[in-house]
């Protein structure tokens, strides 16, 4: 009864912060004055596991009892909570702290331009050397109405893609790990091989190469970028100048579309990818729908971590392959962060529950009770036994990825115009464009670069 219960007064208090985001003028004209007993508001993204939500629990618990000073924590799930902070922030009534693992595109780009976002350098500057380049990067954002460039948002965690594949479906077509290349077109080429020879299992087919290729989920977008690092084409100068015009960059983003297209059409990716959502990638997988996938988070081993079995023999992670011309890939950092507001009522405690956070000690214990799902953005926290553990065939290959490769974050922290072109999900639709709506692969990158102009445009 008493679990009952918890849910029954979790299910209330959500629904009283949705109508207070959709009746800002009401709770406007009844705002009382704030005093040392009115909490500082949270609205945190509800965790994969029971774990992430008990480590930021407990993570405000201990800020409560060091500062004396209440806190609420409102968890909702990602659509529901991003879509309050957009409405709380556009009625001028935000809560005092926002995590969403969209901000970095659909949030904080946007709103830092706008002078909406408070600036957090004095969150930031005392552990600024604690940070990687790429995650300080990723928040360091222009401001329109202050013409000022500095820290509005604060950096916790990353992601990159990986590879996962299932290493006992190999084994039943003779086939093991070192047989897999490390070249691009020879490391594609070998799923398809693979995809060529295997069995179908109950009569379905097990298709070779998992890629996202629908406007519905984000890991379109993020996968299709990775692939026109892998063929250098870039879309930004170092100023944040838009190259859609120049020829070798129109041309790239047509091999890139015909790439990916090609792998659909001849049957190597699932017909059903291209009505995707975030999710789907995952499930397939997991059903053993196909030997190989690209994801853009650890998720997939995670998910299985308590089956020893199947996380540690049957799911194997590789890096992704040399890029074409042969040189070690670039990795795509996505950077997840906090934000707290100019109107945020109380934006001083805020920053000091932000600077409490973001100790390497909380951050740290956080970030493993997260499962490895997401990394590390300070290098240091790297060397805990958790994430430096050999023995793990996930997290240890992952750990690489951040260590050795270049990494780099995407293109909004260049220009806050391009993060609406990853919002709107312009590559997922030129895919749809071709796969749905029959347009060449020439039309359809030349309708995405029309949509990016006037995107850019609109800045």
């Amino acid at each position: 009864m008493n679990k009952k219960l918890l849910i029954y007064i979790f299910f209330l208090v959500s629904l009283f912060f949705v109508t207070c985001a959709k009746q800002p003028s009401k709770l406007d004209s009844q705002k009382t004055p704030l005093t040392e007993t009115t909490p500082l508001t949270i609205w945190w993204t509800k965790g994969f596991y029971p774990e992430e939500d008990e480590a930021i629990q407990q993570i405000v618990s201990n800020w409560e009892k060091k500062n004396g000073y209440p806190a609420q924590l409102i968890l909702l799930q990602d659509d529901k909570n991003l879509e309050m902070a957009l409405e709380s922030v556009a009625a001028g009534n935000p809560p005092d702290i926002v995590y969403n693992r969209r901000v970095e595109f659909a949030m904080s780009p946007r709103l830092a331009w706008e002078g909406k976002l408070a600036d957090v350098s004095d969150v930031i500057e005392p552990v600024k050397s604690l940070y990687s380049q790429a995650a300080l990067a990723s928040v360091y954002l222009n401001n329109n109405v202050t013409k000022k460039r500095s820290y509005y948002a604060v950096p916790i965690q990353q992601q990159a893609l990986h590879i996962h594949y299932w290493q006992d479906l190999l084994k039943e077509i003779n086939l093991k790990a070192s047989d897999i290349p490390n070249e691009w077109d020879e490391f594609w080429q070998f799923w398809q091989n693979a995809q060529d020879i295997i069995p179908h299992k109950n009569q379905s087919q097990i298709y070779g190469i998992g890629l996202a290729m629908s406007a519905a989920s984000n890991d379109t977008f993020y996968e299709f970028e990775q692939i026109l690092a892998a063929y250098d084409i870039n879309l930004l100068d170092k100023n944040g100048k838009l190259l859609v015009n120049e020829p070798k960059v129109r041309q790239g983003i047509i091999r890139a579309l015909n790439w990916i297209i090609n792998l659909y059409k001849d049957g190597y990716i699932p017909p059903d990818a291209v009505k995707w959502l975030p999710v789907d990638n995952n499930v397939n997988f997991l059903n053993r729908n196909l030997l190989m996938v690209v994801n853009p988070t650890l998720s997939i081993p995670a998910s299985q971590k308590e089956d020893r079995e199947i996380y540690h023999n049957q799911i194997k992670t590789i890096k992704i392959p040399n890029d074409p011309d042969g040189e070690p890939p670039e990795y795509l950092v996505s950077i997840k962060q906090i934000l707290t507001f100019v109107s945020s009522p109380n934006l001083q405690k805020a920053k000091n529950f932000l600077s409490f956070l973001i100790l390497p000690e909380n951050i740290g214990k956080y970030l493993k009770l997260s499962g490895g799902r997401y990394f590390p953005v300070m290098p240091q926290l790297l060397s805990d036994k958790f994430w430096q553990d050999k023995k793990d065939p996930h997290i240890s290959v992952a750990v690489k990825q951040y260590q050795e490769g270049g990494n780099r974050p995407l293109n909004y922290v260049l220009n806050p115009a391009y993060s609406q072109v990853f919002s709107e999900n312009v590559w997922g639709q030129a895919i749809e464009r071709v796969i749905v709506d029959g347009l060449s692969t020439t039309d359809a990158a030349n309708e995405a670069i029309a949509k990016i102009q006037k995107i850019f445009a609109q800045w």
